[in-house]
């Protein structure tokens, strides 16, 4: 931290660097109140930027004197956010805190997260009977917001009913914290979804009998992504057919010596990667997201892969600027992401950010795919099973039948934005790099 004291007992508490790129952040919530005692390390303020949320510790021991930046607003990093009164003992061994809650909280504090209240078991209040839903037109949903949904169990659908302030429609911070502190009224109510008039009925399904497992917070968040994926992106899916017996007999001719000379294991993942980034160069209007009316086309090329876990849920870690890396250096991310989805030990900037995703279905025996976009992506690749076939193959000389490594590809592409000329074109570029490995 860069503090800096400017009297004997007075230090200028300045907001700390978050990360490389982060240039300021945004005061969720103040845990403490002017004129309350501090230990050094004690965590006294959240900060959100556009990618995580942090708790920041008190850099002395002593007495909150001016709390100068207030909850919601937006500060510079190295501002001076609070001026602390420095007790003259600053040994590390801490007075004993009371845990007691401020009499007098501050009134633009944000609610306390308390999750097991939020939870899907919670009972509906009587305003979620008569609760009119109005679902937001503008489908973009910032990092930031993602985070403040998973901390409160809220789903895509649910943040879809939250009356918004933002700019064209856009869900702000201050949308989500004002909800919440209302009781989330739209979390029970059942929204009537009309097409052209038509109302989808309410069907009294019989849905059986048998164990009943209630599903873990990550497959309730997998379950609410897709669902949003399916209401949001118009799917489509194209089919093409790859011959992949040159780079098949490469791997099979090269794994041994590539692992020996740099240390690595050479799947197909990352030589997937590389020719899928490449071909993301080739057609840059494959590598956006839609935002409201515009279309935001992504500076960087991210490959997000769908890598399963331990407990059978689905993640994706994503390789960044795949683009500007070579095969070796691929190879060793790919590896490193896969170690620690095995070990659930992947970090929120480990899974964040991709502009692109493939997910290998192939590694569960499937001959193909139709795979959901990972939102906020516009399209999703399939890669099937490599399996040898007899396949016809045309020389000047005449055609022969020969044992060819074959494999089905499949691109689920966002109709709004990505026409069949342009998601037909990229798949088959995919499939020529795939094919003509070198």
């Amino acid at each position: 931290m860069s503090e800096e004291k400017k009297s004997p007992s007075i230090w200028e508490f300045k907001l700390p660097k978050m990360g490389e790129s982060i240039t300021e952040g945004t005061i969720i919530n103040w845990l403490v109140n002017e004129g309350d005692e501090v230990e050094k390390d004690q965590i006294i303020l959240e900060v959100a930027t556009d990618k995580v949320d942090s708790e920041v510790p008190s850099p002395v021991r002593g007495t909150i004197k001016n709390i100068l930046a207030e909850a919601d607003s937006i500060v510079k990093v190295g501002e001076v956010i609070a001026k602390i009164e420095a007790s003259e003992d600053q040994s590390d061994q801490p007075k004993e805190v009371s845990t007691k809650k401020p009499e007098a909280e501050s009134k633009k504090s944000k609610p306390a997260k308390k999750k097991a209240a939020l939870t899907s078991s919670s009972k509906p209040t009587s305003d979620a009977k008569t609760y009119t839903i109005n679902k937001n037109q503008n489908t973009y949903i910032s990092p930031l917001i993602q985070n403040i949904a998973i901390d409160y169990h809220i789903s895509y659908e649910e943040l879809a009913r939250i009356p918004t302030t933002g700019h064209d429609g856009r869900l702000r911070k201050s949308d989500v914290f004002k909800y919440i502190e209302e009781g989330r009224p739209a979390q029970f109510a059942q929204p009537q979804t009309e097409t052209n008039g038509f109302q989808v009925p309410d069907l009294k399904l019989e849905k059986g009998k048998g164990e009943i497992i209630e599903m873990d917070r990550m497959r309730q968040m997998i379950a609410d992504h897709m669902v949003y994926s399916k209401h949001t992106s118009p799917h489509v899916t194209a089919y093409v057919e790859a011959d992949l017996t040159d780079m098949v007999n490469w791997r099979n001719a090269n794994k041994k010596a590539f692992q020996e000379k740099y240390g690595e294991k050479l799947t197909f993942t990352p030589l997937f990667v590389e020719a899928v980034a490449k071909a993301v160069k080739d057609f840059p209007m494959i590598n956006v997201s839609v935002d409201g009316k515009n279309i935001i086309k992504k500076e960087e090329i991210n490959i997000g892969m769908a890598t399963a876990l331990p407990s059978g849920n689905l993640i994706v870690p994503v390789v960044k600027n795949a683009d500007q890396k070579d095969l070796k250096t691929i190879a060793k991310e790919v590896n490193a992401l896969a170690e620690k989805a095995r070990e659930n030990k992947l970090k929120h900037e480990e899974t964040s950010g991709s502009t692109f995703t493939i997910s290998n279905v192939g590694t569960f025996g499937s001959l193909m795919g139709t795979p959901i976009i990972n939102q906020p992506e516009v399209a999703i690749l399939a890669t099937g099973i490599i399996k040898k076939r007899a396949e016809v193959m045309e020389y000047e000389e005449g055609d022969k039948i020969e044992i060819r490594s074959m494999m089905y590809l499949s691109l689920s592409f966002d109709h709004r934005v990505v026409d069949g000329f342009l998601g037909g074109s990229f798949l088959r570029r995919v499939a020529d790099y795939f094919e003509d490995f070198n």
